[in-house]
Order: structure tokens, then C-alpha cells, then sequence
């Protein structure tokens, strides 16, 4: 029989439910499930559970991610939510703050909730009980914003950014405790396999989406088209959670942490002044964010400068979902060979090669092109941008060093979507050619200046052997 210890729910949290604990608190602890006992085992025994539940988890986590994938790409941040706002308004601020929402709200937020996932022995009932409230249901909002589009529109744009951003920050808030879940059921040379699967058959099935998608918004006039749209998004992110909760997570005791968030701030500086290696790639991811100007204007571009069918719109989404897919796939395989800093380095290839092509683009057809490669960048992003963090810490400290090098992307990300707005105003072609440009730059310092975190680690117990 397995034995068990009782949980240790820290100060900030209680220490235990009963009548001193006001029923916020009380609520909060049972939905994380903090009055449970944590079993006490070996990490053979983790081992085991991990491989004995190891189809069991890819599955329904496959299942989850595709549901899950498949309504964040129909809604694409980078083309559809983009040209829903410019049929409210061209203010390229405006634009702007969509992509500043996508990406920031989804990174910032970790560093402030990653220590105290980091004390938690269980990180499902976060990504599961308070994903529920945090993640989903904010997503209903989206269609209610697009049916009062016409009568009011600045009420549209106010409720849209409310459900949006609700959306984003919630999930960035449950991110570290995800992550670590994932993590936990995954073993590190079949993580990549994992995420690239799951990411290539979402935007395969998102691909689909973006052709129903298209079709909407030529057979639907505005703003039913987009109402149809946000209805499927929420219906199937909704769908994925689901899958989510039926994960078998390998439950296992914590090691002491830091008593106060002052020391949790000691430690995160020390983390980030000791490890070099480590402080070197933050530098690197910032400069990859600050890469990604130029997304969320490359569909207003093209409908400005040629006037192209909002069904066109559909069609570049398409391409940008074949070619995130394949990124997805192909990146993932080669990353648990190879490693992710390679994947990532290929990514930024890929979007130097994307915004050069709408930089020179002579004609419509060429953002065809640069939303396929577009793609590939974002594919490398997503399987090896999240991945890769997790290869440099023990997994005691996982969620810090996840949380920081999100936080790090997160403050990135707000910067360079105002950049890229100031740019926009003078000229959609000179935001483009700075974009590319940053993207060569981050992969000459992310090859020279990072070292592959995972054949570090593997040199680090070959040398203490």
C-alpha cells in the first residue's frame, strides 16, 4: 500500500480547510485539491506509473490538443481576429493590441503563478478546475461581441478585448502548472513526438477550419460570418477540456520552497544570474519576440494594399496552417533527436524567409508563401519554444524556470506589437523588412550564443558519474 503524507498547503494557501478558512479560500483549496493526501513514492515507482499510463495520457491529451488547437486556429490571431478589428476600425494601435493580447497575455502572466505551482503536488486540478473559469468559458463572450457589431461597434470592440483577453490571461495563468503536468506524463525524449503530433493534426483539423472559415465569410454577410466563426472556436475549445480531465497524473511530493514571495524573487534573480547558459536564451527568446512585429498586420496589408476578398483571408490562414503543421510534425521528430535549439533555429528561418516575401511582394499571391513559412516559424514556436525551457532546470524547479522565460517572451511581446503599430503608420513594408531582419538577427545569437540545454544536462551527470 502506497504511503501517503499529508499536504503541505503553505502559508499563502492554509493549512488546512476548517472553519478559520473564509469560503473563498475554502473553495480554492478543494478545487486544487490541496485537502488530499500526496502518496509517498520512489522515483522508480514515479517511473513506472508514468510509462504504465503513458498511452492512456498521450491519448486523451492528443485528443485535447486537437480539439483545442483546432478552435485557437480558426479564430487565427494572425488573420481572421485581425481582420474581424478592421471591420471595426484601421487604427493600427487597435490592431496591434490583438497581437499584444495573443502573446503577452499568455506569457506574462506565469512568473506570478509559477511559484506557487511550484508547491503544489497536484498541477492538474489548476489546469483542469480553474482552467474551466480562467480559460474556457471566456471564449462565449467572442460571439456575443460579434452579433452587436453593426448596432454598436465600439461596444463590440470593448466586449470582444474582455472575452480576448480573459481568454489569454487565463491561460497563461494555468501555463506553468500545464506545462509541468505535461511534463510529468511525458518522458523528455518523447515530449517533442508528443507536442508535434498533437500540434500537426490541430492545425491539420484547423486547416479544415480555416476552409469553413473562409467559406463563412463569403456566404455569411458581416457580422453573422464572424459570429458562426467564434461559435465554433468556443465550442471546440470547450470540447478539448474535456480530454483534459481524464489525464493520469503521476501525483508526487514537492521539496520545501520559500516561505515568502520576497525570497521567491531572491530566487528567481539568482536563477537567472547563476545560469548562464540559461540567461542567454531569455536573451535570445526576447529577441525572437521582438521578431514577431509584423504578424498581426500582414492580413490588414494585404487587404489595404489589394483589396482582396475577405474568402481570400481564408485561404491565407490555410497556408499558414499547412505550414504550422508541418512545422509542427517535422520540428517535433527532429527536436527529440537533436534537440529544440536546432527546431528553433530553423523556425526563425523560416520567419525571416516570411516576412521578406511580404516585405518585396509584388502581388497578392506572394502572402501565400509568406503565411506557409509563417507557419513553420510559428510551429517551431509552439513545440520547441515551450519544450525547450522545460530541458533546463531539475524538475523540482521547473515551473520557476518556465515561468521566467515566459514572462521574459511576455514582456517582449507587449513591446513589439506598439513598435510594430508606430511602424504601421509609416509604412507596412519597412515593418516587414525590420521584422525579417530581427529574425536573423535572433538566430545568429540564439547558434552562437545558447548551447543545447539537454546534451549540457546529459555532460553534467556524465561528469558527476
Amino acid at each position: 500500500m502506497t504511503p501517503l503524507i499529508k499536504p503541505d498547503l503553505g502559508p499563502d494557501l492554509g493549512a488546512k480547510v476548517g472553519p478559520k478558512v473564509g469560503p473563498g479560500k475554502a473553495v480554492l483549496q478543494r478545487l486544487l485539491q490541496l485537502d488530499q493526501p500526496i502518496p509517498v513514492r520512489t522515483d522508480l515507482e514515479i517511473e513506472a506509473e508514468v510509462e504504465r499510463n503513458y498511452r492512456w495520457n498521450f491519448t486523451v491529451n492528443l485528443l485535447d490538443g486537437t480539439a483545442f488547437w483546432f478552435g485557437f486556429h480558426v479564430i487565427s490571431s494572425s488573420t481572421i481576429v485581425p481582420l474581424y478589428i478592421s471591420k471595426l476600425t484601421l487604427n493600427p494601435f487597435v490592431i496591434g493590441l490583438v497581437a499584444v493580447v495573443a502573446q503577452a497575455g499568455w506569457y506574462l502572466p506565469q512568473l506570478l503563478t509559477a511559484g506557487q505551482v511550484e508547491r503544489l503536488a497536484r498541477k492538474k486540478p489548476v489546469a483542469v478546475n480553474l482552467g474551466l473559469f480562467l480559460e474556457r468559458l471566456p471564449m462565449w463572450i467572442l460571439p456575443v461581441a460579434a452579433l452587436i457589431s453593426l448596432q454598436s461597434p465600439v461596444l463590440a470592440l470593448i466586449l470582444f478585448f474582455i472575452g480576448y483577453t480573459w481568454f489569454h490571461l487565463g491561460a497563461g495563468m494555468i501555463a506553468p502548472a500545464w506545462q509541468d503536468l505535461i511534463a510529468r506524463c511525458f518522458p523528455v525524449t518523447r515530449r517533442g513526438r508528443f507536442f508535434g503530433l498533437t500540434s500537426f493534426i490541430g492545425t491539420g483539423v484547423g486547416t479544415l477550419g480555416a476552409g469553413v472559415a473562409g467559406w463563412l465569410l463569403e456566404a455569411r454577410s458581416f457580422p453573422l460570418n464572424f459570429f458562426y466563426i467564434f461559435i465554433i472556436a468556443a465550442a471546440s475549445i470547450a470540447f478539448s477540456w474535456v480530454f483534459l480531465a481524464l489525464t493520469r497524473e503521476p501525483v508526487q511530493p514537492v521539496p520545501p520552497l520559500p516561505a515568502n514571495q520576497q525570497r521567491y524573487w531572491t530566487k528567481w534573480s539568482q536563477i537567472v544570474r547563476r545560469d548562464d547558459n540559461y540567461r542567454r536564451y531569455l536573451l535570445a527568446r526576447l529577441l525572437m519576440t521582438m521578431g514577431t512585429m509584423g504578424i498581426g498586420f500582414l492580413t490588414v496589408a494585404a487587404v489595404q494594399r489589394w483589396d482582396i476578398a475577405d474568402s481570400t483571408v481564408g485561404l491565407y490562414t490555410a497556408a499558414l496552417l499547412l505550414g504550422e503543421a508541418g512545422g509542427n510534425l517535422l520540428l517535433g521528430l527532429l527536436a527529440d533527436r537533436y534537440g529544440h535549439k536546432l527546431s528553433l533555429e530553423i523556425g526563425l528561418t523560416a520567419g525571416a524567409v516570411a516576412f521578406a516575401l511580404a516585405w518585396l511582394a509584388p502581388a497578392p499571391g506572394w502572402y501565400y508563401a509568406a503565411f506557409l513559412f509563417l507557419g513553420m516559424a510559428i510551429g517551431a514556436t509552439i513545440v520547441s519554444g515551450i519544450l525547450i525551457t522545460m530541458e533546463f532546470s531539475a524538475p523540482a524547479q521547473r515551473p520557476t524556470y518556465i515561468g521566467i522565460a515566459n514572462t521574459i517572451i511576455g514582456l517582449g511581446s507587449i513591446i513589439a506589437p506598439l513598435i510594430g503599430s508606430w511602424l504601421a503608420g509609416f509604412s507596412y513594408t519597412g515593418l516587414f523588412a525590420v521584422s525579417a531582419v530581427l529574425n536573423v538577427l535572433a538566430w545568429g545569437y540564439l547558434h552562437w550564443g545558447v548551447k543545447e540545454p539537454r546534451w549540457q544536462s546529459i555532460r553534467s551527470v556524465e561528469g558527476q558519474a
